[in-house]
């Protein structure tokens, strides 16, 4: 029998997406077999913003075998329990988005039906007050979670945030110790099989020429070889998600180490603040439709927490993705297949699942249609759902006080959004579809803290007994209020657990 096993893959493009992709093969494949080849230019740089994660990160890491105090003290990480959003369902509101879940479930019925009774009644508890992740993050504490699940500390879920270009120097040491070759230069030509169409050679400016029998796109927006070599077409959102510019600075720190990320609208977009141990990232995402750059400058500048460390600079983007991100012999995987913009901290889990989709696909030389097919449907979908989730922040608004909101607010959305919100407004009910990353919870807080509240809660709950209702929320309001007071500074835990290396 021949022999059809790939045996070279080439990675083109370095930055979080090529180390990721680096690291993850390369702890799963023999070096000896399979040659992984990585291409990369000093010449272009990376977005390299401070990032920020959700907890599947931590799967990733512990998947490579990564310890996360080495993690955390090599990328001056932080811990991240959820996102705080202020101006988003009115100018002046706040709510948070925690991870992890609000209160407990009680009789095999969801907690937020029980909070709904309550609040129906007159409680003025917002859901979050229900939230361990939201208490401790209110008050900037933190400490790992409880292994004992009888254990309120069991309820913490958490994130981090980082630097992002240490951390892709990070894996780029550990996918070098495991084998990966990395090759300095920039692309200049790509060769294409006349018949098959499949990507053959790179040619770099120094001359190399790298053969492959696979590759993976890693060249950020310029999409190298997917769109420009490949003509793989590009769906776009903008319709949707209107918002085409960021402008990032990192600034000074405060006196206080936030353990969450904060969220705050402005008149045609947002603002990002990042902390990680030596200084917060910051950025401004609006649409240039709506807000010149200028004006869009002035904003950011004018919320930050401390002074500006570098000058401030400007990244355009198209949020959309790729018709196909699985194409010929080649993957796009990060801002290369596409890009959609960094609200719920989803750009570093897209790229995860672009990888382990490959994994867990993981092809013969042949590269079967219904293999290729199957990827295709997997991460379109993980697309689809992690897009309908950040639209809905932007759709569930009441600020009519700019043109920018009011295009937000009335705008078309689709299908499958416009369905979960009516479920829920109507009947009180949330489902989570087909391995979809955003779960129960998250659909709860962010629409609850928009202002979409249902019309009736769970009819089995309406006839319980109000004073036994109340009496279980305030019980768990309590524990989560203690529990929180308990735990030490987040500033305090990173100094004794992580603290950077310099």
């Amino acid at each position: 029998m021949d022999d059809i096993r790939l045996k070279r893959l080439v990675i083109v493009g370095g930055g979080s997406a090529g180390w990721m992709t680096a690291a993850a093969l390369s702890s799963l494949l023999d070096s000896r077999k399979i040659q992984i080849t990585l291409v990369e230019s000093e010449q272009i740089g990376t977005v390299g913003v401070g990032e920020a994660t959700i907890p599947d990160m931590i799967n990733f890491n512990r998947m490579l075998g990564i310890s996360e105090v080495d993690f955390m003290k090599a990328t001056d990480a932080t811990f991240k329990l959820g996102i705080e959003f202020a101006n988003w369902g009115r100018k002046g509101d706040s709510y948070f988005h925690p991870f992890g879940e609000h209160g407990v479930d009680m009789q095999g019925v969801d907690f937020h039906q029980y909070w709904l009774l309550s609040h129906q009644s007159g409680s003025d508890h917002p859901i979050e007050d229900y939230s361990l992740c939201a208490a401790a993050g209110k008050a900037n504490k933190f400490c790992l979670p409880s292994q004992n699940p009888k254990s309120v500390l069991s309820k913490l879920r958490y994130a981090y945030h980082f630097n992002a270009t240490k951390y892709a120097k990070f894996l780029r040491f550990y996918a070098e110790k495991r084998g990966v070759t990395r090759i300095e230069g920039k692309v200049e030509t790509v060769s294409v099989a006349p018949e098959s169409g499949h990507i053959q050679t790179l040619r770099l400016d120094n001359g190399t020429t790298i053969e492959g029998d696979f590759f993976f796109d890693c060249t950020g927006f310029r999409s190298l070889l997917m769109r420009q070599t490949l003509g793989v077409k590009f769906e776009d959102w903008r319709h949707w998600l209107p918002c085409n510019s960021a402008q990032t600075v990192a600034c000074e720190h405060t006196d206080i180490l936030p353990s969450y990320t904060r969220s705050t609208a402005h008149s045609a977009g947002w603002q990002w603040r990042i902390p990680t141990q030596s200084r917060t990232g910051n950025g401004h995402v609006y649409s240039t439709d709506f807000m010149d750059d200028d004006t869009a400058h002035q904003i950011l500048m004018q919320g930050l927490d401390g002074a500006p460390i570098n000058e401030a600079r400007t990244i355009r983007f198209k949020t959309g993705c790729l018709e196909k991100f699985w194409y010929k012999n080649c993957i796009g995987i990060g801002l290369s297949s596409g890009f959609l913009e960094p609200l719920e901290s989803t750009s570093l889990y897209l790229i995860q699942m672009g990888i382990s989709k490959f994994i867990s696909l993981f092809p013969s030389g042949a590269l079967q249609p219904v293999v290729v097919a199957e990827y295709n449907r997997q991460m379109r979908q993980q697309f689809d759902q992690v897009r309908d989730f950040i639209i809905l922040h932007y759709c569930a608004t009441e600020r009519n006080d700019s043109p920018f909101w009011n295009y937000c607010r009335t705008m078309a959305i689709p299908d499958s959004l416009e369905h979960k919100i009516e479920l829920f407004r109507e009947a009180g009910r949330v489902f989570r579809y087909e391995d979809e990353l955003f779960s129960r919870p998250s659909w709860i807080a962010v629409m609850l803290g928009q202002n979409i509240v249902p019309k009736v809660c769970d009819p089995i709950v309406a006839t319980l007994e109000q004073a036994q209702v109340d009496h279980s929320l305030n019980s768990m309001h309590r524990a989560m209020a203690d529990a929180a007071e308990k735990m030490p500074t987040h500033a305090a835990f990173i100094g004794q657990y992580c603290k950077a290396n310099g």
